[in-house]
């Protein structure tokens, strides 16, 4: 209920009544929508309260992505909202290209432009191109709302006629979702990765977002692929292009700690010691989990899974660390009697190679008591094993 789908819904609400009602909407509550909607039906056009509410909607939904400072004053699609960059790793982003001394940027697939606001608000002027004309129009009032119209340019067009040689750089962000959801093969991206690839080596500096999951064998040689997590979610894989061929780097954000790779080759397995290290996700995506282990002496618990374990505690920004109590095989029967024995009602169940879900632990261990716990399900030297012990400190 209540969606712009089209230019000619979309421009109302730049009319005074349309910002007045944007303004009501601002803390209203979803669960109330509809009686909302019935009372404001009765003095402004139905059309213009149905904008109104769902542009309120996507603003909420926008703020753990850009804010509320920005969010409550942009402009959102509902794909929009959905496929834009996390405002925090497009500033990440951003600054790694004015580090690099671009000054301009052709901005592809610019979405509703949270790229762009990143771009411009470090300086950089952009070209903003996407070829659907609402998307282009709402990137086009995102960057008048926000005070970098004279840094971004909204172009609406196909990406694949932009003549990019005046820029500095190239950015690209191909559409990674279709009518059935994700799309995993970077082929049928929109536009394919291979476009992008050969867009970016036109250019002295380039770009390119993709999915985590890109299989190392598709990223080109002449790349550097950084993965990027922010609070521990892994959002992006970026191949950067004009900077450090064949180099593969972790960042985390919002530290900004990052980790690059040495060619290690993968760590030896060893028994469980006193500690137990959960990599980053953007490391093990990075596949650098052997240059994690080697800075904490440690090693593998299995060949196949991507724990470190070492004898002491040495802090770290690239993994949460553990101290392990407990080493025993998988069985649930003695895994309740142990959280019983020592009252343990708080319980955080992870997991690593165990195809047991952690709410299926909950449920039949039933946790009660003061304490806490967390266990690990996983495998050690490929026998299914139960680890149990507490977090050793902020390991982020």
């Amino acid at each position: 209920m209540g969606r712009v789908t089209d230019l000619a819904s979309f421009a109302p609400l730049f009319t005074p009544e349309g910002q007045t009602l944007l303004a009501a909407l601002r803390d209203h509550d979803p669960a109330q929508e509809l009686a909302v909607v019935s009372r404001l039906r009765r003095d402004h056009p139905a059309e213009l309260v149905t904008a109104a509410v769902g542009q309120a909607r996507l603003r909420q939904r926008a703020v753990a992505k850009f804010g509320a400072e920005d969010a409550y004053r942009m402009y959102f699609t509902p794909n929009g909202v959905e496929q834009s960059t996390r405002a925090s790793v497009g500033t990440y982003r951003a600054g790694r290209m004015k580090a690099l001394g671009i000054r301009s940027v052709a901005d592809l697939c610019s979405g509703i432009g949270g790229d762009a606001i990143a771009l411009a608000r470090a300086g950089i002027s952009v070209l903003a191109v996407d070829r659907d004309p609402l998307t282009a129009a709402v990137a086009r009032a995102n960057a008048e709302a926000l005070g970098l119209a004279e840094l971004i340019e909204v172009r609406c067009a196909d990406v694949t006629e932009i003549d990019t040689a005046p820029y500095d750089a190239v950015f690209v962000d191909p559409a990674r979702r279709g009518g059935r959801g994700r799309i995993f093969d970077p082929e049928a991206y929109s536009p394919p990765l291979s476009w992008a690839v050969e867009a970016a080596r036109k250019a002295p500096h380039a770009a390119l977002k993709v999915a985590p999951g890109i299989p190392h064998e598709a990223v080109p040689a002449e790349a550097e692929a950084e993965w990027i997590s922010d609070g521990g979610d892994v959002k992006e894989a970026v191949l950067w292009f004009g900077t450090e061929p064949g180099a593969r780097r972790a960042t985390l954000l919002p530290s900004g700690a990052g980790l690059v790779g040495r060619g290690l080759p993968d760590p030896a397995v060893r028994p469980v010691g006193r500690y137990l290290y959960e990599p980053d996700g953007a490391v093990i995506r990075a596949h650098l989990v052997a240059e994690v282990a080697e800075e904490l002496a440690g090693g593998l618990i299995d060949e196949t899974i991507a724990y470190v374990t070492a004898d002491r505690l040495v802090p770290t920004p690239y993994a949460a660390a553990y101290e392990i109590t407990d080493e025993l095989p998988f069985n649930l029967k003695k895994l309740k009697a142990l959280l019983r024995e020592r009252e343990v009602g708080t319980l955080t169940v992870k997991k690593r190679g165990s195809a047991v879900e952690p709410e299926e632990i909950r449920r039949k261990v039933k946790p009660k008591g003061p304490n806490a716990a967390t266990v690990l399900l996983t495998r050690v030297a490929g026998a299914p094993t139960m680890l149990i012990g507490r977090p050793a400190g902020d390991g982020r």
